[in-house]
């Protein structure tokens, strides 16, 4: 009977996670209130970008920079230069000074 009783309630706790666990993500895509796509970012958005983001985007670019550089040889070679700097040297530089402050 103890046996018995031991595995109903392994079954029911199995359960219970796996409903838990499936309703999980319907509480995460729930609609936000106080979202906006008209709204413009926060003073915490553009301060986190300021900060954080783009310091880390200038290394990202001078790395990216010095990749180019490295593999022009290659790049000529192959007959793609201009697709190895727009994709190594311009996006990455635009993403990091011509993009708007807290827009991510």
């Amino acid at each position: 009977m103890r046996m018995i009783c031991k595995k109903l309630t392994n079954y029911l706790m199995a359960g219970l996670l796996a409903a838990a666990s499936l309703t999980a993500p319907i509480a995460g895509a729930a609609e936000n209130p106080y979202y906006s796509p008209d709204r413009g970012p926060s003073g915490g958005e553009m301060l986190a970008d300021a900060v954080m983001v783009r310091p880390f985007m200038l290394v990202g670019t001078l790395l990216t920079t010095a990749t180019f550089v490295v593999s022009l040889p290659f790049s000529a070679l192959g007959g793609n230069v201009g697709e190895a700097a727009n994709t190594l040297v311009v996006k990455p530089a635009a993403y990091t000074f011509v993009r708007p402050l807290g827009e991510f």
